[in-house]
């Protein structure tokens, strides 16, 4: 079928450039998600189940129905070096998508990890490698093979929209989608986030007081009634 909505595989965008994405590696997804008006961010059902290690990596997108994975073998046989296979199964937990020999066979084609709004299984296996996967929950019961499903399409992750080639990072607080086209912006101002409180950090290291007036001068913008705070009653 020359278009068969919900059942095809849409060709790949061009790709960020590498050396782009790797400066993403040192940048926490707080810097990343505040520089960008925290919207970009999936919810806290999504977490991390590998043993450790950061991920960072393109987006390759997957839209299944729930509980089957024919699309997602699909995408590790056409995934890249360095892409982040990225799953919208609805959110479903009744049956897995991915259990440990499937990660196995990410790692070694060079995937940089899985982001499943689903369900894994082989959680323990999964837990002893630092290969990265994020997913919403475990079970046991594994997945059907049938499709349909769609492979480089917009994607809903935990309320995160996430576009085919956006830059996935993820951490221990979470994970985040840096849209193409605004990378380079939002990585100069997360670096400039970071150098400020490094700054604040070290002042308090040293025992030196921060000039915190701005709490009380906000407090009055907003209308708040504003006694002698440190006087009792």
């Amino acid at each position: 079928m020359e278009n068969n909505i919900g059942f095809r595989i849409i060709p790949r965008s061009q790709r960020p450039d590498l050396q782009l994405i790797e400066q993403f590696r040192n940048v926490v997804t707080p810097h990343l998600s505040d520089n960008m008006n925290r919207i970009f961010a999936s919810c806290s059902q999504l977490k991390p189940y590998h043993a450790g290690g950061r991920l960072v990596g393109t987006a390759l997108t997957v839209k299944t129905r729930p509980g089957d994975n024919l699309m997602i073998h699909k995408a590790i046989e056409m995934a890249l070096p360095g892409e982040v296979i990225v799953v919208d199964g609805d959110g479903d937990l009744t049956n897995s998508l991915i259990g440990e020999i499937m990660t196995r066979l990410a790692e070694q084609k060079g995937v940089a990890g899985f982001v499943l709004n689903g369900a894994i299984r082989d959680s323990g296996a999964i837990a002893g490698r630092n290969f990265p996967v994020y997913a919403r929950g475990i079970t046991h019961r594994g997945p059907y093979k049938d499709g349909p499903g769609e492979i480089n399409v917009p994607v809903s992750i935990g309320g995160m929209i996430v576009n085919p080639g956006d830059i996935i990072v993820g951490d221990e607080d979470g994970l985040v989608a840096v849209p193409v086209q605004h990378a380079e912006l939002i990585l100069g101002k997360a670096r400039q986030m970071q150098q400020i409180e490094d700054k604040i950090i070290a002042t308090l290291e040293q025992g030196e007081n921060i000039n915190r007036d701005w709490i009380d001068e906000f407090l009055k913008q907003k209308g708040c009634q504003l006694n002698d705070t440190n006087a009792m009653n």
